[in-house]
């Protein structure tokens, strides 16, 4: 009887088109952001004064990075060989410091390539989506960015944070540092990175693509 020979077949998750379907670009995040702001809100469900807050100050550091965000030649070389249509969700809220440092790389890298669009779901209405990539199966971190094929089936995942900073920041909560004092810390990294170090993840997550 003649032998049976396996494929060794990575199972990949997939996306229901209903979410893409159903999120923003990039500038409809921003206007909604502004919108809530306007009428003193933010995008939480629960809303306080401390989040409509951290809404304004988001604002201020997009419009920051909108501005200054410099590609590393390597990433935009790579960026630019994708032939593929590619969706780059993203789990995302208003009020999130993380995401107002993070998104406005994405939107740069998706003005490079017509095939990559940025899409953006606001993570309180899609629960659902935000419960399959929970960061150490627990926590509804974010951003999270799900990159898809034309397929919407995963190519790789990203977030909630640069992994050296995601270890930061595990070490300051193990160490019962004051959750203020961890967020000043977090946007001084971020603000000495100059979004450096996620260029180089998403570089090295493109690579395994090749």
């Amino acid at each position: 009887m003649q032998a049976m020979v396996k494929q060794n077949i990575k199972l990949r998750k997939s996306v229901d088109q209903s979410y893409i379907d159903s999120a923003m670009s990039y500038e409809e995040y921003r206007r909604l952001i502004d919108a809530f702001i306007i009428v003193g809100k933010s995008t939480a469900k629960n809303e306080s004064e401390s989040l409509l807050e951290y809404s304004k100050l988001n604002v201020v550091r997009m419009n920051r990075l909108d501005k200054s965000i410099e590609i590393n030649p390597e990433l935009l070389a790579l960026i630019q060989t994708v032939h593929t249509p590619q969706t780059w969700l993203v789990l995302t809220e208003g009020w999130c410091g993380d995401a107002a440092q993070i998104i406005p790389l994405f939107h740069k890298l998706e003005q490079l390539n017509p095939n990559i669009q940025l899409r953006l779901l606001l993570r309180d209405e899609h629960l659902g989506l935000m419960d399959q990539y929970l960061t150490n199966g627990k926590s509804r971190s974010i951003p999270k960015l799900i990159a898809l094929d034309h397929n919407n089936e995963e190519l790789f995942n990203f977030g909630p944070r640069p992994s050296v900073l995601q270890e930061m920041f595990h070490h300051m909560k193990a160490n019962a540092v004051a959750a203020e004092v961890i967020k000043e810390e977090t946007h001084r990294w971020y603000a000495h990175d100059k979004t450096i170090t996620t260029q180089k993840e998403i570089l090295a997550l493109l690579k395994d693509l090749l």
